[in-house]
């Protein structure tokens, strides 16, 4: 039984609960959605202009958005979920006008560019669904608000529920959760995989019927993510990487977010003891880049894994390039964009200022300082008008430990 929720409870206090059983929800970023302004359209809020507060989008910049569940109270008992049906959470649940009142007042004291809104399951699907809706059409047409809303889209809500839901947030998102079907058939046997599958191609279908026609309502214009739990089950890095390729591939979504496993109150028996290293989360976040923007096949990069799993010392561009030694140095005055792309240190947008800066003149070694590349690890792959490795320099063994950095944030965009 899940537990009843406080009719009294103080507003501080559900916002307490409900921000915080949000936390674990990773696929929050802001990046895409379309350029509005209060100014030109009416109305308070805008996206043009991004602050920053616990949301990365994809190109590095730090979104602020109200993360919040519409209730922690849910009728499924997913084993990872701390919000599951079995679990002795102390329970809260948000009205609409609730939460439409608090992104307004957050935003007017500018904490915030938006709202990612997810919820448990109440009474039914489509019942939550309908629910996260209003917020969103209370939010626009009531209101006039013009900044971000994400909302999550129910597993097993219908379609119907679903587009309405589309025609006024910015993104919609559909929670493969696990890796495997047969992972999240163990884990959450009340979800179905084949029927998230569906719901998502449901939705990139009214996406691109929406951009093909000009003169059609937009439609998810920031268009759709998903997250996958990274350490609850027994799922390989390959067969994560896999299954990333598959859903990009299949429904064109913007991104995949990885969430490492971390153990929750009351586990059950068959999860893992101990949380999911937060370096591999990282891991798998840089081999997606590189699946996306670096023109890299799957094959390649998982090629380097032991037992089908990324190196946790090495990042996986750098583990090509040092299983690939024959390929470099690069020359960055002469190679082209798709070599360059695969010298490790240099970024996509490393690579375009290099591609600008020497079409006017030779690029020296002071030239990349100056351009923020990281010298200490591409040194050792290139060769610049005035600066050429020692020859013994990619056959040393130490060269990994000697250019190898602790992952930080920002490595994430420049890897």
């Amino acid at each position: 039984m899940v537990e009843r929720v406080d009719e009294n409870m103080e507003l501080r206090d559900k916002l307490a609960i409900l921000a915080d059983a949000a936390k674990y929800d990773a696929s929050c970023a802001s990046s895409g959605a379309p350029a509005r302004s209060a100014a030109a359209t009416g109305g308070i809020g805008s996206t043009a202009r991004m602050g920053i507060c616990h949301s990365y989008a994809p190109d590095g910049r730090c979104i602020s958005l109200l993360k919040l569940l519409l209730t922690n109270v849910c009728t499924f008992d997913c084993l990872y979920c701390v919000n599951r049906r079995s679990s002795n959470v102390r329970r809260a649940r948000f009205s609409v006008d609730e939460v439409v009142d608090l992104t307004l007042a957050f935003y007017k004291r500018n904490y915030i560019e938006g709202l990612f809104l997810s919820s448990g399951i109440i009474r039914d699907p489509d019942y939550t669904m309908e629910q996260l809706a209003a917020v969103a059409r209370k939010l626009r047409l009531d209101h006039g608000f013009r900044g971000y809303i994400h909302l999550k889209a129910v597993p097993g809500a219908s379609s119907e529920a679903v587009a309405a839901a589309g025609l006024h947030a910015d993104r919609l998102s559909v929670n493969i959760e696990m890796p495997t079907d047969a992972g999240l058939s163990d884990l959450a046997p009340e979800k179905n995989a084949r029927a998230i599958r569906g719901q998502m191609g449901d939705l990139r279908q009214r996406i691109d019927e929406a951009r093909a026609e000009r003169k059609a309502p937009p439609f998810a214009p920031a268009g759709q993510s998903t997250q996958m739990i990274v350490g609850a089950d027994k799922a390989s890095d390959r067969a994560i990487l896999q299954a990333s390729a598959r859903l990009y591939a299949s429904y064109g979504l913007r991104r995949v977010y990885y969430s490492a496993f971390s153990p929750i109150p009351d586990p059950h028996a068959r999860l893992p003891l101990d949380a999911a290293p937060l370096v591999r989360e990282h891991r798998l976040y840089q081999a997606d880049w590189l699946l996306r923007y670096y023109d890299f096949q799957l094959e390649e990069i998982v090629a380097s894994c032991v037992d089908d799993m990324l190196d946790l010392a090495v990042d996986p561009k750098l583990a090509w390039a040092l299983t690939h030694r024959e390929r470099f140095p690069v020359d960055v005055n002469r190679a082209d964009r798709e070599s360059l792309l695969r010298v490790p240190g240099l970024g996509v947008r490393s690579v375009a200022r290099i591609l600008a800066t020497r079409r006017r003149a030779a690029v020296r070694l002071e030239d990349l300082g100056r351009l923020r590349v990281a010298l200490r690890k591409v040194m050792p792959f290139i060769i610049a008008s005035d600066y050429r490795p020692r020859n013994n320099d990619l056959r040393a063994e130490d060269l990994p430990a000697r250019i190898a950095h602790t992952p930080r944030q920002l490595e994430l965009f420049e890897t």
